[in-house]
């Protein structure tokens, strides 16, 4: 873990080595509850984003919930405009959507995440988010 110092309420967890090849920098995962609807606190590095992904899911399911709980982050819809993300944001991703979320360049960023379940539930993770394309955005993940 990087020296600076990253409160939050929930537990950092571990390197999230697992999905490593999925992110852009460091991340850490920590899994809150088990079960037909798991959560997790994933804690993002400053700087680090994951790649764009989609959730699919029938019969209701496979939407992704993301509630912010510490530091400031981003949300981008394929074809949105980027959404900041500070303590207290809620963001639905529908089942289908194609997506990213990360933190900002220089702050932490955790949220709790989720997947809504239902049918046929599964994540397809896609290409990265450019060097290009992150670096303009908002550092401090305002005004975007």
């Amino acid at each position: 873990m990087s020296d600076s110092k990253f409160d939050q309420m929930f537990p950092l967890g571990q390197t999230n080595d697992a999905f490593a090849e999925n992110f852009i920098g460091q991340s850490y995962l920590a899994p809150l509850t088990d079960g037909s609807v798991p959560v997790s606190n994933v804690t993002f590095e400053p700087g680090c984003r994951n790649n764009w992904h989609i959730h699919h899911g029938t019969d209701g399911g496979g939407d992704q919930i993301l509630l912010c709980t510490a530091g400031s982050g981003w949300y981008q819809a394929e074809g949105e405009d980027p959404v900041s993300l500070v303590p207290g944001s809620a963001v639905r991703v529908p089942s289908g959507t194609k997506h990213w979320h990360g933190a900002t360049a220089d702050t932490w960023f955790s949220h709790l995440a989720f997947v809504t379940p239902g049918g046929d539930v599964s994540n397809e993770w896609l290409e990265p988010v450019t060097d290009e394309v992150y670096g303009q955005l908002p550092k401090n993940g305002e005004n975007a």
